[in-house]
């Protein structure tokens, strides 16, 4: 594969550029075309808009909103674009002092960006590149389980363990690794402060969780759903993930969360909620 600095890809491919605030109003109406596979980006642009201090990240284009755009913060996320595009954003991004925790959007977009990274941040520590993009626009189909409730600020302790476990289980690192847990615990703090984490506790244990980690105006992104190891094939997961849905359609938007093809089980679970797909996504896993 030939490098994305080589100088004849460069006199192919204008470079990408990066956006401000004043552009805004524009992205906003493109991402609007897309407000599930886009709800991660709609989310951060429609609370910090792009001052890049708030965001955390920039947001690039090649041409044009309407045309191309790519989101990097701390994933690299493409969002519409053609192969010089991703090109060019590839090449920004190997520009750049660091490389993304993740790649992670539609797949026809995720996969060729790739393409032109894998020669400069090395192989990736997993590829996931069938991940179904699931919808919900109504409420479930089946009864919600009416005991998952919002998590209290003070229950963070009890909380944490099942966040750990679910990070741990379905990413394959510690997110306490690095500086003890202290980054992690802030994040999964914002989501419990801000309303959007979700549990079942019995006897003071989580054995549901959920967290609504994204909230556009128009979508509602869920992840992060467990159930407890003893607690597996009750049920707990489909009627707990129907009733965080519900609160999310029940606001006016449309409820997504996305899943690897492979897990059929929580593929059983989504359908039984009354999720559809709607795309695919890709996410390559770099740390």
């Amino acid at each position: 594969m030939r490098s994305v600095l080589e100088p004849s890809l460069r006199s192919r491919t204008s470079g990408a550029r990066q956006l401000a605030n004043r552009d805004l109003a524009r992205v906003l109406r493109v991402l609007d075309t897309d407000p599930v596979a886009s709800c991660m980006v709609a989310a951060r642009l429609q609370e910090f808009g792009l001052d890049s201090r708030g965001v955390y990240g920039e947001l690039w284009t090649r041409g044009g909103p309407s045309e191309s755009l790519c989101f990097s913060g701390a994933n690299l996320v493409p969002l519409r674009g053609g192969r010089d595009d991703m090109r060019a954003f590839a090449e920004r991004a190997v520009k750049g002092a660091r490389v993304c925790s993740s790649v992670v959007g539609r797949r026809e977009l995720a996969l060729p960006l790739w393409e032109y990274l894998i020669d400069h941040w090395g192989p990736p520590r997993e590829l996931r590149e069938d991940q179904p993009l699931l919808a919900l626009e109504r409420t479930a189909g089946i009864a919600p389980d009416l005991r998952v409730r919002r998590v209290r600020p003070e229950e963070i302790d009890r909380y944490m363990v099942a966040a750990v476990a679910m990070f741990t289980e379905e990413i394959g690192v510690d997110p306490r690794a690095g500086d003890g847990g202290r980054s992690y615990r802030r994040r999964v703090s914002g989501l419990i402060e801000s309303g959007r984490a979700w549990a079942r506790f019995e006897d003071g244990e989580v054995v549901f969780k959920a967290e609504v980690g994204a909230l556009s105006r128009r979508t509602g992104q869920i992840q992060g759903v467990w159930v407890h190891p003893d607690r597996r094939g009750r049920g707990f997961g489909t009627t707990g993930t129907a009733a965080v849905a519900n609160v999310i359609v029940a606001s006016g938007r449309t409820a997504s969360l996305y899943v690897n093809c492979y897990n059929e089980v929580a593929r059983s679970a989504y359908a039984k909620v009354g999720f559809r797909q709607i795309a695919t996504f890709a996410t390559i896993l770099l740390d």
